[in-house]
């Protein structure tokens, strides 16, 4: 004959649960919809100076092998709150300077960004289609605050 056995009481802990050990990752992309293709990628490519690997639509090589893939289709661009960002880093505050200087000078717009920490180690920039590109330095951060972007 078959024992029933209790229910766990709901005032009982549950019983611990093993961590999550996740599958190794290998790499990573990042898919975003944009207005216009060509204009998106002669930002990221020409400005930015991700190289881009192929396809209809275009994939740019982030470091680390991870992948960001700008598509053109249905999907209309919706960037959704000012902590949606991309960030890519570089080694020093003088590299994001200098990346920062060559989009400004291309009419980038240039904006704080509401977490303090990015106005103190980075610059913060929107891409043609609006989302937010963090350019970081990987080194210390930038002592004091970032010069504030204009109007």
């Amino acid at each position: 004959m078959n024992e029933l056995r209790p229910l766990r009481s709901a005032t009982a802990p549950a019983p611990a649960a093993e961590p999550l050990q996740p599958t190794a990752w290998i790499t990573v992309r990042l898919a975003r919809p944009a207005r216009d293709l060509t204009r998106s990628t002669r930002f990221y490519r020409d400005l930015i100076g991700l190289p881009p690997v192929g396809y209809d639509g275009v994939f740019f090589a982030l470091p680390g092998g991870a992948e960001l893939e700008l598509t053109a289709g249905p999907a209309q661009p919706a960037p959704s709150t000012d902590e949606d960002l991309l960030v890519l880093y570089v080694r020093t505050w003088a590299e994001v300077e200098a990346i920062g200087a060559r989009l400004t000078a291309a009419g980038v717009t240039r904006i704080q960004n509401r977490n303090p920490y990015w106005n103190r180690s980075a610059l913060t920039f929107l891409d043609p289609d609006g989302y937010r590109l963090v350019i970081a330095a990987d080194s210390i951060p930038h002592p004091g605050p970032a010069p504030q972007a204009g109007p």
